[in-house]
Formats: structure tokens, sequence, C-alpha cells
């Protein structure tokens, strides 16, 4: 499964009608913003140790979304050792999920109604290089889980997002999927995936690269789809 990728850099491509069968969706940045309850859970877990020097705002937490755990944290904390960033990583994962599932993360404007519409002419997926249980957080938080198909995380099996990506499309069949991230990870997973890639140019990244069209807002998508 492969489709030619056309230079529209910067702009909105409104030529896409009817040509994906499916759409996977990154989830930080792409539909819902959680940095500020992620960065109040992971400042609670430095509170309760003394190994820790850094403060965690809500910057430093749109500063790395799209990583994977692991990476995150040996980013972050390069200084600890491997068995203290595992024992920190666990406590900021575990009160990370506890302040999602009370407090929820933003959802960006329209993006129910724009769910609505696209899945009455495409399945929708999720694809994240999250933590187990973070997008069942954001199902139950958001009610949206009903419009999706099927999810894949990092957590899962501790694998490439786009790999992820992959065994979404050949778990479920698709002919024609479209990737929508909102990072340069995103764009280069879902190139190595052989999707084609829509940036959301209103999450946390910038991207250097080919994909099919920007998006300035999640509304847009039902312009371009």
């Amino acid at each position: 499964m492969a489709l030619a990728q056309n230079s529209t850099f910067g702009a909105m491509n409104t030529d896409l009608k009817n040509k994906f069968d499916s759409i996977i969706f990154d989830l930080d940045g792409t539909l819902w913003d959680s940095t500020a309850k992620v960065a109040k859970a992971w400042q609670k877990a430095k509170e309760e140790v003394d190994y820790v020097k850094e403060d965690f705002t809500r910057e430093v937490i749109q500063s790395i979304t799209g990583m994977t755990y692991k990476a995150i944290f040996e980013k972050l904390v390069p200084y600890l050792s491997e068995e203290k960033r595992e024992e920190f990583k666990n406590n900021a994962a575990r009160y990370e999920l506890e302040t999602l599932h009370t407090e929820g993360g933003d959802l960006y404007p329209e993006l129910e109604n724009t769910l609505q519409y696209l899945q009455t002419k495409y399945k929708l997926f999720i694809v994240s290089n999250c933590q187990s249980g973070y997008i069942e957080t954001f199902f139950k938080t958001s009610g949206l889980e009903h419009y999706f198909q099927g999810h894949q995380c990092y957590g899962t099996k501790s694998q490439p997002k786009w790999e992820n990506i992959r065994d979404i499309v050949n778990d479920h069949h698709l002919k024609t999927p479209v990737y929508v991230g909102d990072t340069q990870g995103d764009h280069d997973a879902a190139g190595k995936a052989g999707v084609p890639f829509i940036f959301a140019a209103y999450g946390f990244g910038k991207v250097n690269g080919n994909q099919i069209a920007d998006i300035e807002q999640i509304a847009d998508l039902r312009k371009i789809l």
C-alpha cells in the first residue's frame, strides 16, 4: 500500500476527497492537549523524591510530546541511573493516568463534530507513542471511543510508531489510509510505514517534509476529506 505524495507544504490540499478509506490519528497535539495535566502529575511525582532536579512545566511537556516514554525520561533526567529513572518514570506514569482519569485533557474545538462527519466516510484509528492505558483514558474522559475502530500505542508492544501504524493497516486490512499528526516524528513514522501524512499545524511541532496537506484546526479535515 502506498500513495504518491504531492508537494503541498504549507497549504491546504482540497483535492483529497474520496482518496482514502481510513484515517489514523496521533493523539497529543492532534486530538487533545493534555500537557497542563501531565505537567501537574509529573511535578507531583517529582516532589515525592529527592533525586530529580527539574521542575515539569507545561512548556517542558510540550517539548517532548510525541516521543516514546523511554526516550522522554532519558532526555529529561539523563543523570539518573537506569534503576532510578525507571522508578521515577513509573511513578510519573501512574500519577499521569490518575490525573487525566479525573480531570481529562483539553479537547480541540470541533473535535466531536469533525469525528462524527469523518466516521460516515472513513474508518478511524489512533496510533500514539503513549503508555498503556493512556488512549483508554482519553476515550473514557472524552466519551469519543465509539468513533474509533481500533488503536495502538508504544506501551503495548514497545515498538516504534511506524510499526504500530503498519500493524493497524495490516490488522484492519486498510487499503488507502492517511495519518494525521503534529510532529516531525509523526511525519517520519507515517512515511516509513508507507502512509501519506497530514500535518496538524495547530499542535506542538513543526514539520519539514512532504506532507500532503497542512491543517490549522481539526475541523479543516471536514473541508479537505
